[in-house]
């Protein structure tokens, strides 16, 4: 038993290794993450429209240099600076603008841009952050990101970026927040001949050149958010293939390592799996003109919009193991489904504030579920996502703090993932509720939100008052409970560790049949015929029996 109990605990532990791309807890705030986390007054003034992202990456030095060249719209009354972030030691060198070389004031990782020249409300400017450095290398990523300076089993240079939380600024300069979406972007990186890079979106060109190395041009047609950007270089091999959607044929491309050829072709099955069942719950893929991508990089993977990382070794469930303890979570491939599913929820809808990253984790990881109903049936799903409350902590609320680039907990997968399924429920019809799926992402398609939107939308296109359930399962950590007493064949029940005005129905079995019980705050009563009474499990609530 104790043994057992020990692997149980190293399970849960690396389940929130997998999950969490969360940064360091924190209750107290400083200046620096106000201006990470905030829509300045120097961020509020102009509204991005397109990024040149124009860089060399140096993998003996392990050192990029560059440039982006920001075109935006002035939309309100010019600020004086404009606020550019890369994080240290990266360094903008300097700024151009209409030729001029720009005043550049840096505090911290904000670089304020002083704006000389007058700007008037509509215009379109264009300025170039031209800046270089060695990037922080990534300590366990994609937890712990940055650049991943790693070798392949040949020797040969295999690299990749990842970012999310940390930010992309920790190796270009951008507007880093995650509020404002650039409409679309190029992405030129040089590497050395011989390697190959992958970034997102489609390959415009690839150029030699004379000093030895290659120049890939990518350009990405839709809005991506700034962690959605990625570099990948390494010794790739390319195969594709055409998935006929909703919206006609969508090109999906895989690039993986040349030794991994053989068994990628097979294992990769499971991508247009998800495609054909995602698509179902959720609408068109949101990206056809990008195309969809998996790419083998040196770290467990991530959600990079149209450019998807993968590292979960070819094996299936996380890294050969059943998160959900069920035996259902080894009929996928956990980072296919999951990284691939955030192409609807985190790159299609994004939130403002990463407070709200729920949106992102709980929609995402409730897809895992939603893959397995889709092949495997409405009780395997149920199963799944069920066995996944063992990973549940409960110890802070979804919802982080608003304004300093702070993450909730990390139950946002799980709890979030579970609260849905309860919610699932509430609506007791399973076509009403993948039409809403659906309308999430056609009502918010390209577009950031902010956690009220949300649950307004599921507010109203329910049909119920879901005010007080989200502020139950996002804003605390308690769980609701069904107090509930049997005595002479009548039934006491109501719920307790409830916010104000939290009455959720529940179903329950009841001498030998389901039917559903309104519980409130307060005790109410029911005759029953026996003892036999049980919860439904699709709930996620707890139970007392006095």
């Amino acid at each position: 038993m104790k043994s057992k109990y020990v692997c149980l605990i190293i399970v849960i532990l690396s389940t929130f290794s997998v999950k969490a791309q969360l940064l360091q807890d924190k209750e107290k705030f400083t200046h620096q993450d106000t201006l990470r986390g905030s829509i300045t007054p120097e961020r509020a003034w102009w509204d991005l429209t397109y990024y040149h992202l124009d860089i060399e990456v140096k993998p003996e030095l392990k050192f990029i240099s560059g440039k982006n060249t920001i075109y935006y719209k002035v939309v309100s009354e010019p600020n004086e600076f404009m606020q550019i972030d890369l994080q240290q030691p990266m360094e903008i060198t300097k700024a151009i603008q209409d030729g001029k070389e720009l005043e550049v004031q840096v505090e911290g990782n904000a670089n304020f841009i002083l704006i000389p020249t007058k700007q008037n409300i509509g215009d379109i400017k264009s300025i170039e952050i031209h800046y270089n450095g060695y990037p922080r290398e990534a300590k366990r990523a994609p937890w712990d990101g940055g650049f991943s300076w790693k070798k392949d089993k040949n020797g040969k240079h295999f690299i990749a970026t990842s970012c999310q939380g940390l930010g992309a600024s920790v190796w270009w300069p951008n507007k880093d927040h995650m509020y404002d979406e650039v409409d679309s972007m190029l992405i030129s990186v040089t590497n050395p001949k011989g390697l190959t890079n992958v970034s997102n979106g489609r390959l415009r060109k690839r150029v030699e050149n004379n000093n030895n190395t290659v120049t890939s041009h990518w350009f990405v047609n839709n809005p991506i958010n700034n962690y959605g950007v990625n570099v990948n270089i390494g010794d790739y091999v390319n195969f594709s293939e055409v998935f006929k959607g909703e919206k006609g044929d969508l090109d999906m491309n895989y690039y993986v390592l040349k030794e991994n050829l053989e068994i990628a072709k097979a294992h990769f099955k499971d991508a247009p799996k998800m495609m054909k069942a995602f698509e179902h719950w959720f609408g068109p893929y949101p990206f056809y003109e990008d195309s969809f991508k998996l790419v083998e990089v040196p770290y467990l993977g991530m959600e990079h919009q149209s450019s998807v990382t993968y590292g979960n070794q070819y094996k299936q469930g996380y890294l050969g193991r059943d998160l959900s303890d069920t035996g259902w979570g080894l009929k996928f491939d956990f980072i296919i489904i999951h990284e691939a599913g955030h192409e609807w929820f985190a790159n299609n809808i994004t939130n403002k504030d990463i407070a709200d990253m729920w949106i992102h984790e709980g929609f995402t990881s409730y897809s895992e579920n939603l893959f397995l109903d889709y092949y495997y049936g409405k009780e395997a799903s149920a199963d799944y996502v069920i066995g996944t409350r063992a990973n549940i902590q409960n110890d802070k609320p979804l919802i982080g703090h608003y304004n300093v680039n702070n993450e909730g907990s990390s139950d946002m997968y799980y709890k979030g993932a579970n609260m849905l399924h309860t919610l699932r429920q509430l609506i007791e019809d399973d076509e009403k509720w993948r039409q809403m799926l659906r309308g999430l992402n056609s009502e918010f398609y390209h577009q950031t939100v902010t956690t009220k939107q949300i649950e307004d939308y599921l507010s109203e296109h329910s049909g119920i008052d879901l005010t007080a359930f989200f502020n139950q399962y996002l804003r605390t950590t308690k769980i609701p409970t069904l107090e509930y007493e049997i005595k002479a064949g009548e039934l006491k029940y109501r719920w307790t560790d409830i916010v104000e005005g939290f009455d959720m129905p529940i179903q329950i079995d009841i001498d030998g049949k389901s039917e559903w019980l309104f519980p409130n705050a307060e005790w109410q009563t029911k005759n029953i015929k026996s003892d036999s009474f049980n919860i439904d499990r699709d709930f996620y609530v707890n139970s007392n029996k006095i």
